[in-house]
């Protein structure tokens, strides 16, 4: 398949899985750690690692499974590991939070893009929403809400298990997005099945673990 029109982001959780997306033709990867539990934040030695691959990383920064409401000391835990994503020479972060009736936390998400986005010559990351998206009360408002906080791209999965069955409301958010923002399928996404949500959605950039052939 030709996938030159499309960027591949390979889900990876260890260094050795980054340097096999980066043989296998992935274009960026997301590295996370613990997927049994939704994904956590890497360790150091990970990250340091996986950088050396050749290829942009984007490294979620999320401090335990569970729900996406988080606490003050949750927060600062965010911050710092986002701060410290940067001195590795990660490319990007994948993060979100939400409040408790399902709403994107859109004042700490801003101060977590101050962060990211950097200040005083520093390197600006790329900033990710994550599928918290997908836990969102009402995805519309949610879109908006990240959209105008400055985030460069969502990764969701259309509010479904998985981005062929959500793929008419990823195909809505693409057209609502309207070049604004970049709308990335994620969940069940695979080599063989790409073409197709590109096809059905409109999206450019496409997210998983099984998105190149290892």
């Amino acid at each position: 398949m030709d996938n030159r029109k499309f960027v591949l982001e390979a889900c990876c959780t260890s260094a050795e899985q980054v340097f096999r997306a980066a043989k296998a033709g992935a274009d960026r990867v997301e590295l996370c750690e613990n997927l049994e539990i939704g994904g956590t934040t890497p360790s150091e030695e990970n990250i340091r690692r996986a950088v050396t691959a050749g290829i942009p990383v984007n490294v979620l920064i999320r401090p335990r499974g569970g729900n996406f409401t988080y606490s003050p000391e949750e927060e600062e835990q965010m911050a710092a590991s986002i701060v410290r994503c940067r001195e590795l020479g990660a490319a990007g972060v994948v993060f979100g939070a939400l409040l408790p009736d399902g709403s994107v936390d859109r004042k700490m998400m801003e101060r977590l893009l101050e962060k990211a986005h950097g200040g005083n010559g520093q390197r600006r990351l790329s900033a990710t929403f994550h599928r918290a998206i997908d836990e969102c009360a009402d995805p519309f408002q949610a879109l908006e809400t990240i959209m105008e906080s400055g985030f460069d791209r969502i990764l969701t999965s259309g509010h479904e298990s998985s981005a062929v069955r959500g793929s008419a409301l990823l195909a809505e958010f693409v057209r609502r997005a309207a070049g604004r923002i970049i709308i990335m399928p994620g969940g069940g996404v695979t080599a063989e099945n790409v073409r197709l949500l590109a096809e059905i959605t409109g999206a450019s950039e496409f997210h998983g673990t099984r998105i190149c052939r290892l």
